[in-house]
């Protein structure tokens, strides 16, 4: 059993920047790659990053590629999403999620194993 608790969503102007945290507890945290997820109303959830066990590899969607950076502390159990020059487009639930079996289909959310509760970020005009 995996326990995933997001943090750090909020209000930002367009322009601005966020972190949001990822906590997990259960099993151990380097063995198994996190993803990050996001879904606005009305829309699918959508791929936006993911980083491997090790933290060696790190995949983006093209559209937050070279604005949002994912990075882990295995040692606190802890994955970060830090987005810059956030766009009102990035508003949206964000979630973090756990891959324990490694999936090469990891851009779908049917994959992960445990999922975070979610954390809203809005991004104004």
């Amino acid at each position: 059993q995996v326990q995933l608790v997001e943090s750090g969503g909020g209000l930002v102007q367009a322009g601005g920047s966020l972190r949001l945290s990822c906590a997990a507890s259960g099993r151990t945290f380097s063995r198994y790659a996190m993803g990050w997820f996001r879904q606005a109303p009305g829309k699918e959830r959508e791929f936006v990053g993911l980083i491997s066990g090790s933290g060696e590899t790190i995949y983006y969607s093209d559209s937050v590629k070279g604005r949002f950076t994912i990075s882990r502390d295995n040692a606190q159990n802890t994955v970060y999403l830090q987005m810059n020059s956030l766009r009102p487009e990035d508003t949206a639930v964000y979630y973090c999620a756990a891959d324990l079996g490694g999936s090469a289909y990891y851009r779908s959310p049917d994959v992960y194993d445990y999922w975070g509760q979610g954390t809203q970020v809005t991004v104004s005009s």
